[in-house]
């Protein structure tokens, strides 16, 4: 008898009573032969592994008569490895997402794509899912705390699927929810890719007041099982007033036992992962700020003990209404119970011993992606898959409970929010936009324009690019990951959710807000030390407080201000870093050039927002972008100091 026999013998096959589910939803699960419900998180594991329970499983599944693997499973000492035969499946298709319905949206609409309603692929699929043997979990949106009560159906060929989605979210059963009607629902439909979309990643979003659907079309799980329940809840949030920001927080307590928590926003690529990760040294214990990639001058300073870090959210950063006290600091908490951690900085043993600890003797088998497993051998998060051209996928993932990151904490109040931006390096030979200074304040209402823009550079790993990103990244250009940066995931207006990001920073008065760059300052190569440095010099200097006089406004009035001092530990930071125009390779011509670029960067991004929606104030801070106004005229409008 196979576990799926064992299952639907023991009676998991029915829904528990009072669940309320839309009539045809209900008609394909009744219709359905063997619906099960894993009673345990090690029951949905094992049907991951297949109906043999391993080694290998391939899942295929039939497309016009012939069985088209999607995915291969094996299992492995510490959990499963998950590999996809494309290498286009590996990470996610930036342009999946497709809007059904007829609420307001910004987003590409199916009948526009695909030339009609989706409501003839939506009963294909529930007619496929009921000919399947399914696996239906509830999980709860936003995590276990804050979540709203949903529901995924997927093929139990593909309970890995499944799994993966119960770790992100926490596992929770029908008996803890008790009656409820669903906010969500995640359908899994793999073979629709080739049948109904020429092989693309497709996840169709069908919206009503009370009912967020999302139908997966693909077996990667980061645009549905991730980014697509990432939708749901900005979804539910724009209806009820609050945002779940694309960042990552970590409260850092500085050796003298002060804490500050900083929230750390960006575009892909910005450093949110970076920001929870410990300063990186090298063996000689000295931290390496910046190479200089004309000279190839190392600069290197010497910091004795650093300040102790406590992550509080990864990726999905929960910013409920319930979770706020009114008190100008705004209160977070981790949208997942499970972290979709990448793992492509891991080449190696011993490069990230806490990570590297989890991942290998985690105290329940894991689910990895796109990294070599061999049948009942370790998974070694450093071993990545390789990609059809030889070299390693660049986008490795595990998903690990947030319990097995060292010294996770819960919600929090946050004391600044910095912004990250991937710069280019900059000289007087190649001009670029990669001026920004190592760390710069802002007001909230530059806070909020770079917010609205969110500027994405070049080499992001987690998705693949559009050709149209492609050619401009290609040539020195920017992409706009839009509002918040979580904008690719949203299935509303830009305006809609920009006044509701506008309203919560000014709501909260007493953050501070900074711009942090990495990869490059000016001709310095720094990956992620200026974001690492700028956390410890924050947390040092009491949670970025700062007074007026320790200021100078930027040169690039984007930038809001520059200190005129950085000093960490006792030792100041070389003011070339702080004014990229100062260093020698770069100047005053080359860095005006790089300021051209950018401004007119965010005006042509900027004019999209000015319709009669927009929030008056909004209008009033762009119009000040438009017209080269100055960083004091925002800090007119929002105040740098309360």
């Amino acid at each position: 008898m196979t576990l799926i026999d064992s299952l639907t013998a023991r009676g998991t096959g029915t829904l528990p009573a009072g669940m309320v589910l839309p009539p045809a939803v209900q008609a394909a699960l009744d219709a359905c032969a063997n619906v099960i419900i894993p009673s345990s998180r090690e029951e949905l594991y094992q049907l991951a592994l297949g109906p043999e329970g391993g080694p290998r499983f391939t899942v295929e599944y039939d497309v016009f008569g012939t069985p088209v693997p999607e995915a291969e499973v094996v299992r492995c000492k510490n959990g499963i490895a998950v590999n996809y035969p494309e290498d286009y499946m590996r990470r996610r298709d930036p342009d999946c997402m497709r809007i059904a319905d007829d609420l307001p949206t910004d987003k590409p609409r199916y009948r526009d794509i695909f030339g009609t309603e989706f409501a003839s692929v939506k009963a294909q699929t529930l007619d496929w899912l009921a000919g399947q043997d399914l696996v239906v979990v509830p999980f709860k949106a936003g995590g276990l705390t804050h979540g709203y009560p949903s529901l995924a159906i997927c093929p139990v060929n593909s309970a890995f699927f499944a799994l993966t989605l119960v770790d992100l979210q926490g596992w929770v059963t029908f008996d803890e929810l008790g009656p409820f009607e669903p906010r969500s629902i995640l359908y899994v439909a793999p073979p629709f890719r080739h049948t109904h979309f020429e092989g693309r990643q497709v996840v169709v979003h069908d919206r009503s007041e009370t009912l967020h659907e999302v139908f997966a079309y693909n077996l990667y799980p980061g645009p549905s099982a991730k980014k697509g329940v990432f939708s749901v809840l900005l979804d539910v949030g724009e209806q009820e007033g609050w945002v779940t920001a694309h960042a990552s927080s970590v409260r850092v307590t500085t050796p003298y036992e002060n804490e500050t928590v900083i929230m750390h926003e960006g575009a892909s690529g910005g450093g949110k992962s970076e920001m929870c990760q410990e300063i990186r040294r090298q063996e000689d214990g000295r931290i390496l700020l910046g190479t200089n990639v004309v000279s190839d001058e190392p600069y290197v300073i010497t910091l004795g003990e650093t300040s102790a870090l406590a992550p509080v959210t990864d990726d999905m950063t929960l910013c409920h209404i319930d979770l706020q006290t009114g008190q100008g600091r705004l209160v977070v908490a981790d949208a997942e119970d499970g972290w979709f951690v990448r793992v492509d900085n891991l080449t190696g043993y011993g490069q990230d011993v806490h990570l590297e600890r989890a991942c290998i003797h985690p105290d329940q088998p894991l689910v990895f992606f796109n990294i070599e497993g061999v049948p009942d051998a370790t998974v070694l998060p450093w071993e990545h898959t390789l990609d059809s051209n030889g070299k390693r996928c660049p986008n490795p993932r595990v998903v690990v409970p947030r319990r097995l990151m060292t010294d996770v904490v819960g919600a929090e109040e946050v004391d600044v929010r910095t912004f990250g931006a991937r710069m280019p390096a900059c000289t007087r030979e190649n001009p670029t936009y990669g001026i920004m200074g190592m760390t710069h304040i802002v007001p909230p209402s530059l806070a909020w324009i770079w917010r609205l823009i969110a500027p994405r550079g070049d080499k992001n790993p987690s998705i693949g690019e559009s050709k149209t990103a492609t050619d401009k990244l290609a040539h020195g250009g920017m992409v706009a990951e839009g509002v918040g940066s979580y904008w690719p995931f949203a299935t509303g207006t830009k305006v809609a959710a920009a006044n509701l990001l506008l309203r919560q920073i000014v709501d909260m008065d007493r953050t501070r807000y900074v711009l942090t760059p990495n990869q490059h300052i000016g001709a310095y190569k720094v990956d992620f030390a200026a974001e690492w440095l700028t956390r410890e010099y924050l947390a040092r200097r009491g949670g970025g407080k700062l007074r007026a006089e320790e200021l100078t406004p930027s040169r690039c009035s984007l930038f809001g201000y520059t200190l005129k001092e950085m000093k960490i530990d006792g030792q100041l930071i070389r003011p070339t870093f702080l004014r990229p125009e100062l260093q020698s390779q770069v100047g005053f011509e080359a860095y005006d050039a790089g300021a051209k670029i950018i401004t007119d960067f965010f005006k042509s991004e900027l004019t999209q927002f000015l319709t009669d929606d927009l929030d008056p104030l909004g209008r009033q801070i762009i119009e000040v972008c438009l017209r080269d106004g100055s960083v004091e005229e925002y800090a007119a409008l929002t105040p740098l100091f309360t």
